[in-house]
Parts: C-alpha cells; structure tokens; sequence
C-alpha cells in the first residue's frame, strides 16, 4: 500500500464525495488517485466508528457507486438540475 499525505481540504473532498451517492469511487480514484479499498481506509480512519458503519452499510450493494453496475443512462455524476459551479445562484421566484 502506497502513503499518500492529502492536504485537510482534500481529505474533506474525498469524504464528502464518499457520501455522495451518484458519484461512482471511480471518480475519486481519476481525481485523487486512489482505489476503493483505499478510500474505505480513509474513511475508517478519519471519521466515528457509528458514521463509518452508516457510510459503509449506505454503499454497500449500491449501483451508483460503481461505473460497471450503472445503468447506461447514468452518464454524470451530479443531478441534472444541479447548476455548475459558476453559475450557482438562487433563484428567484
């Protein structure tokens, strides 16, 4: 197993795209570079043992998560009416 030292505000992003339900642990290996099994050791690591359990029991056996048990139409990671970034304002109604 290879160290990699994250700064505080990657191993925030790592967790918090961990959570995030459409996106696959693939993402996180293309942007950060490391496995699945990885990522579950990060989070073992960082978070209470109670979250750890709920994050893993959540994961566990979702497609979503997972590029290959996808379903073809899947092809983002974010929800459709998500707005970008740089155009994240409220609307008003």
């Amino acid at each position: 197993m290879k160290k990699i030292d994250f700064k505080p505000y990657q191993v925030d992003r790592i967790i918090e795209m961990a959570w995030e339900d459409r996106t696959p642990f693939d993402a996180i290996k293309l942007q950060f570079g490391i496995k699945e099994e990885e990522v579950i050791r990060l989070m073992r690591r960082e978070m209470k043992p109670s979250s750890f359990r709920m994050w893993r029991t959540r994961v566990q056996g979702r497609k979503t998560k997972h590029l290959k048990q996808r379903a073809a139409e899947v092809d983002r990671f974010k929800c459709s009416r998500q707005r970008g970034i740089s155009n994240n304002k409220v609307s008003k109604r």
